[in-house]
């Protein structure tokens, strides 16, 4: 004579269910967010302004050539303007530390939009004195 278990008892319960599609929906996007990182080049290649970049944006000459191993020379008026890559594959500029751009063309352009009439410092980045 063998007794019968409720089907409650032998399914999971909704809490046991519930932290397994937690766990592996963290876990999936944990994978992505580490592979396209992985994936992509410090240099800015492979983006839209990997080739560089020489043009007028609201009355400044912003030019921008990758530069092996270094990422990206980017100047405005002839002035250097320091980029810092962030993690995420985006650039940052010391001009506007708040704003993250998806390429350095944009980051130039952002950086000549704060600076309005104001001329770059010529010591603007990091450990350069003029």
């Amino acid at each position: 004579m063998s007794v019968a278990q409720p089907l409650s008892r032998l399914l999971p319960r909704r809490r046991t269910v519930l932290r397994s599609l937690f766990a592996l929906t963290v876990t999936a996007f944990t994978g992505g967010a580490l592979a396209h990182v992985a994936t992509t080049r410090a240099d800015g290649a492979g983006r839209a302004a990997a080739g560089g970049f020489d043009e007028m944006y609201r009355g400044r000459h912003i030019q921008g050539r990758p530069v092996a191993g270094a990422g990206f020379d980017v100047r405005v008026d002839g002035r250097p303007l320091h980029l810092m890559r962030c993690a995420g594959g985006g650039y940052l500029t010391p001009v506007d530390h708040y704003s993250s751009y998806p390429t350095p063309l944009a980051a130039a352009r952002g950086a000549v939009d704060e600076l309005g009439s104001a001329r770059l410092a010529l010591g603007a980045h990091h450990g350069v004195r003029p």
